[in-house]
């Protein structure tokens, strides 16, 4: 199985590689690629790494798992592949960028363009059994991923976190807010974007805080 990574990344997480639970990690999952059908496609399981050197990032938007749905998972956070209709989570953060900073809704929902630009798109878990949702939770990946946010809250100066839902907020609870900008709200699942989500413009709110220190606004 062959994946892709920037190199930035093989080098920021060089200690990971190696240790017992991400070796284990790696048998188990290459186990159930070989089992069975598991998204996002083998290749893509880093794209969001591959698409955003670890030097680069300016955003970390943090997921959970990828979608199970058949062609949905594409390696980003609540992203879906072209042509793939709007998810209800991905539909719900399209319209708060709207209303917070007067962007068009996109055409389609890959949100390559916001990764190319330094936004990480981060799923605690990196890969799921196809319809089963959470099937690969505890195996080591969130691990994995808290390491991921270690390495940036403490060798990146002025990031910005957003966290959305309460798993997201204790995942990030832990980085510094001195030295980085933490944007914490309910999810935007249907479930709960009215209690919060919407209207938290921390779109706006993540340019404002990198223009501040210097940085290009993403183009949300």
């Amino acid at each position: 199985m062959t994946v892709r990574i920037d190199e930035s990344w093989r080098q920021a997480l060089s200690a990971e590689w190696d240790k017992p639970y991400f070796v284990q990690l790696t048998q188990w999952v290459r186990e159930q690629y070989r089992a069975g059908l598991v998204f996002p496609p083998g290749r893509q399981i880093f794209a969001a790494f591959d698409a955003t050197p670890f030097d680069q990032v300016k955003v970390v938007i943090l997921g959970q798992d990828p979608y199970h749905g058949d062609g949905q998972a594409n390696g980003l956070c609540f992203s879906v592949n072209p042509g793939v209709a709007f998810p209800p989570s991905l539909l719900n953060i399209f319209k708060e960028v709207h209303d917070d900073t007067g962007a068009p809704m996109p055409k389609d929902g890959d949100l390559t363009r916001w990764a190319r630009q330094g936004v990480l798109l981060l799923n605690a878990t990196l890969t799921v059994a196809a319809h089963q949702a959470g099937s690969h939770q505890n195996r080591g990946w969130e691990q994995f991923t808290d390491e991921v946010i270690a390495r940036l809250a403490t060798q990146r100066e002025h990031l910005v976190f957003i966290l959305w839902g309460s798993y997201a907020a204790r995942k990030g609870a832990f980085i510094d807010r001195t030295r980085h900008l933490v944007l914490t709200s309910p999810h935007p699942s249907p479930l709960s974007a009215h209690r919060g989500f919407f209207g938290n413009h921390h779109f706006s709110l993540a340019n404002d805080y990198l223009v501040a220190h210097g940085q290009q606004p993403i183009v949300w």
